[in-house]
C-alpha cells in the first residue's frame, strides 16, 4: 500500500479535509506548540528574511512561523493543490504568509535567496528525502539554518497492555500511511551527507490523551482494513467505541517521539 501523503490530491477531498483538520488538532496541543516554538526560538530572523516551508500541508504549522518572524515573508510550498487550497482558506490575518503548488525537490526560488528552511513532518512521507534536503540546501544563503522536525514512526503506539487490539491501528497507520518510520535514526547522517553543520538534535515524547488527536488514525485504518476485506465492518466499529471508551474515562494513551534538527549551511 502507497503512502497516500506522497501524492494527497488522489487520495480525494474527504482525505485533505480529514487531515488538514487532524494537522491543526496535533499542532494545537501543547507538546506540538513546544516543539515548534522551540526550533523557532533557533532562527534570529529579521524582518526582511525570508522562511520557506517545505511540504507545508494544510498550514498549521506555516501559521505558527509566520506569526512568530512577522514582518519577515513565509512562504509554505506544497505539492497538493487541495492542501495549498486549504491552507490558504485557514490562513487569515498574516499578511506575511503565503502558499504555493510546488514540488519540494523543485523549488521555484533562486540559489541562495531563503534564510531558513523547514521541513516539519514532511521526510517520513517522501521517497527520496534526500533530495528534498539537497534542494533546501540550494535555496539558502550561506549561513542560512535548515530545520527538520519529523516524528519517529517506529515508536508510534496505541497500545495500553500486552496484545492491545487499538495498537492494530497505530501499526497498521505506519505501514500504509508512512513512507519511512525509520528517518529519524537516519536525520543526522542525511544533515552531514548534504555538507550542513548540525547545531542541534533533540528528541520530544508526544503522548497522546484527548480524544481527536490520534482519531483520524483508528477512523482511516478501520476503514481500509473493511475495504480490503481484512475485518468486518463489526470490527472496525468495535476499535472506534474502543478509543471513544477510553477517551471518554481517561484512560486513552498513544505515543510519538518527535526529533527536531537545526543545521547552517556553511558560510
Amino acid at each position: 500500500m502507497a503512502d497516500p501523503f506522497q501524492d494527497v490530491d488522489a487520495a480525494g477531498a474527504e482525505f485533505i479535509t480529514l487531515f488538514a483538520d487532524a494537522m491543526d488538532v496535533r499542532q494545537a496541543e501543547p507538546v506540538m506548540e513546544e516543539i515548534v516554538a522551540a526550533y523557532l526560538a533557533m532562527l534570529p530572523l529579521g524582518p526582511d528574511a525570508t522562511v520557506i516551508e517545505v511540504g507545508a500541508g494544510a498550514g498549521a504549522v506555516s501559521r505558527r512561523i509566520a506569526a512568530h518572524a512577522a514582518p519577515a515573508k513565509v512562504i509554505g510550498f506544497e505539492p497538493s493543490h487541495g492542501f495549498v487550497a486549504e491552507a490558504r482558506s485557514r490562513a487569515t490575518g498574516l499578511a506575511n504568509l503565503s502558499f504555493q503548488q510546488a514540488d519540494g525537490t523543485e523549488l521555484p526560488m533562486a540559489d541562495g535567496s531563503a534564510d531558513a528552511a523547514i521541513l516539519h513532518t514532511v521526510l517520513t512521507h517522501v521517497t527520496n528525502p534526500d533530495a528534498l534536503i539537497t534542494e533546501a540546501v540550494r535555496v539558502l544563503k550561506p549561513g542560512g539554518a535548515l530545520v527538520v522536525c519529523d516524528a519517529d514512526f517506529s515508536k508510534a503506539t496505541l497500545s495500553s497492555f500486552a496484545n492491545d487490539p487499538l495498537d492494530i491501528c497505530a501499526r497498521e497507520f505506519v505501514r500504509g500511511y508512512v513512507t519511512d518510520p525509520f528517518i529519524v535514526g537516519k536525520l543526522r547522517g542525511m544533515i552531514a551527507d548534504a555538507g550542513l553543520t548540525l547545531d542541534h538534535f533533540g528528541v520530544q515524547s508526544r503522548v497522546v490523551t484527548n480524544p481527536q488527536s490520534m482519531l483520524p488514525w483508528v477512523e482511516v485504518t478501520t476503514k481500509g482494513m473493511v475495504e480490503r476485506g481484512d475485518i468486518g465492518q463489526p470490527l472496525a466499529d468495535a476499535l472506534i467505541q474502543e478509543h471513544n471508551r477510553r477517551a471518554a474515562n481517561g484512560t486513552l494513551y498513544g505515543y510519538q517521539a518527535f526529533a527536531t534538527a537545526k543545521a547552517t549551511k556553511p558560510g
